[in-house]
């Protein structure tokens, strides 16, 4: 009996020995759920990441969402169609002062006798300005329209009278009025202070909503004037170190740079098609081939190609680091430095939808070292480049808006549209 209980006590201590062992190997399963889940929020969303481009982000005035279900933008014939009721563009940047000046007319003379066809004029500057008075009760409220070309609708008629195809520039994140104006917009360090450029100039966050419907509101009006085509620039993520300190919220989190300037160029592409107008994106010409660049700025190439009607990828010369192409100084070496950039182009994006159409330098970067004067040869040998790349467009970018004859042929000896 003795034995029996002995033995029954035994395995009574090896039960209670159990019981603290199974309650801490419970303890231990729902502290690894805990950390498991925990760890899963803060990872970015898989299934964001691998979401298809031709998605819509959408969201509220804080935030954006990703819609999951696939959803294509144009199919090919309205692509086609967007592309083909526009000339092959050969067009300059204009300023709002200089448009609304009267040595604009100096440059309609250029236009006129030379084989430029199109012109990319600020609608909004890199300030933030929108250069004439604008409808928008935004805009009014934050001061933002400065009326550079007094009388728009008469500034219009006059380029089309003139047969120029006429492109409104809309910067998009650079906008310190907009991020003075509407701080919740505003892209900040984490103390609170706002990031700005080399130029002291604020940054609205590329994820916010209300900024994207800002861009929109601005390009719709553009188009109600009788703008043919809309051209979003810094249309990119900020650079440097105070951009790499930002605080871009709780989508940074979830969605990727290229993810937030993609669903950007989506919504404005969904909606500006609907009033017929056609959507171009300028793009660092650096991104073209760099994985570094492309996740800094959020600026895919390929991707953006299949969103919009036109891309143009910024390929001066004297944007190139010494090396770069295997030439010592691109800059100094027009021609091979934009016909090598160019030719990347043409194998990124092999079979994309958008027509190519590059900036080229009209300037002299007196900044690089060996650098050389950029006049009527050297602009000739980008335009070469781009055609010999296969490519049949291209705009030319002097932020001063001085442009020579010089390099540029005749409009009797071109089939100018």
């Amino acid at each position: 009996m003795r034995r029996r209980r002995r033995g029954r006590r035994r395995r009574n201590h090896k039960k209670l020995f159990l019981i603290p062992v199974l309650f801490f190997l419970l303890l231990a399963g729902m502290a690894a759920g805990f950390f498991s889940n925990r760890y899963a929020k803060e990872k970015k969303n898989p299934a964001a990441e691998q979401a298809p481009v031709e998605n819509i982000i959408k969201g509220s005035q804080t935030g954006v969402k990703l819609c999951l279900e696939q959803k294509d933008l144009r199919d090919a014939e309205e692509a086609s169609r967007f592309l083909t009721q526009r000339p092959e563009v050969r067009g300059i940047y204009i300023t709002g002062p200089m448009a609304g000046s009267a040595s604009f007319d100096n440059l309609l003379a250029l236009v006129d006798e030379t084989e430029l066809n199109a012109m990319v004029v600020d609608v909004k500057n890199d300030q933030g300005e929108l250069t004439f008075k604008m409808d928008l009760k935004e805009a009014l409220d934050m001061g933002a329209c400065v009326g550079y070309i007094q009388d728009m609708p008469s500034f219009m008629a006059k380029l089309k009278e003139h047969g120029i195809y006429t492109i409104a520039r809309i910067p998009c994140f650079k906008d310190p009025i907009l991020a003075s104006g509407m701080p919740e917009l505003a892209l900040t360090r984490p103390d609170g202070t706002p990031v700005t450029d080399a130029n002291g100039l604020a940054w609205v966050n590329p994820y916010k909503r209300g900024v994207w419907e800002y861009l929109v509101k601005i390009a719709k009006q553009a188009g109600e004037l009788g703008f043919d085509e809309i051209q979003f620039d810094y249309v990119r993520f900020p650079i440097g170190a105070d951009a790499d300190a930002a605080d871009y919220g709780p989508e940074a989190a979830e969605y990727t740079r290229e993810q937030a300037i993609c669903g950007f160029l989506a919504y404005a592409a969904e909606e500006l098609h609907k009033e017929r107008l056609i959507v171009s994106a300028d793009v660092f010409g650096t991104i073209i081939g760099s994985k570094t660049d492309v996740e800094t700025v959020g600026q895919d190439y390929g991707k953006i190609a299949s969103i919009v009607d036109v891309v143009s990828p910024m390929v001066y010369p004297s944007h190139y680091a010494d090396g770069v192409f295997g030439l010592k100084v691109p800059d100094a070496q027009p021609y091979p430095a934009v016909l090598a950039a160019m030719q990347d182009s043409v194998v990124e994006l092999e079979g994309a939808r958008a027509a190519v159409r590059p900036w080229l330098q009209a300037f002299t970067a007196v900044w690089v070292n060996g650098h050389i004067p950029y006049e009527g040869e050297q602009i000739r040998e980008q335009i070469q480049a781009v055609y010999d790349a296969g490519y049949t467009e291209w705009l030319l970018w002097n932020a001063s808006n001085r442009y020579v004859q010089d390099g540029l042929l005749p409009a009797a000896d071109c089939n100018n549209e």
